[in-house]
């Protein structure tokens, strides 16, 4: 980025903050490109407390069945499902966009719970803009758990799938 840009750009980037806020948007992504050799990628994200608000709700419901005493155990189980991102294995979504757990309508799907996967290999792909970006497996292990289905839409940090 040249300093004959530095003014606008700080503009361009609080109007793209302002954006973000005023339309309840957690991420922009932009590329200005000034010549050849001259661009501004520019990222704007946010977290939100949405995800706490989406999560809470879902945790009330299960200290009733954990009244009964044979469920006793089963509060350990559902807590650590309601945070599959914090889960070792879980593979993050790095972008907003749309799910599709096949290349193309009636291809196989990349992967199965309990599929063994490598390091690199395609779990699903998530459309952002028109583009197909493939995520790639982090390392090498097996399916235990995918969280989306096919067509779902997803936030910038949402667990996708747990790999072990």
């Amino acid at each position: 980025m040249s300093n004959t840009h530095h003014d606008t750009d700080v503009s361009f980037i609080q109007a793209l903050a302002e954006l973000l806020r005023e339309n309840d948007l957690t991420e922009l992504e932009v590329m200005r490109e000034y010549g050849k050799d001259d661009s501004l990628n520019v990222r704007v994200s946010r977290q939100t407390q949405v995800a706490a608000s989406v999560v809470a709700p879902a945790a009330a419901p299960v200290p009733a069945p954990a009244a009964a005493a044979p469920a006793v155990a089963a509060p350990a189980a559902v807590q650590a499902e309601d945070d599959p991102a914090s889960h070792p294995g879980a593979v993050i979504s790095p972008m907003v966009g749309t799910v599709y757990l096949q290349g193309e309508p009636g291809a196989p799907a990349f992967i199965s719970v309990g599929d063994k996967v490598s390091e690199g290999d395609t779990l699903l792909i998530v459309e952002a803009m028109k583009t197909m970006n493939h995520i790639p497996a982090p390392k090498a292990g097996t399916v235990k758990r995918i969280l989306v289905g096919d067509g779902d839409s997803v936030e910038y940090g949402a667990p996708l799938v747990i790999i072990e």
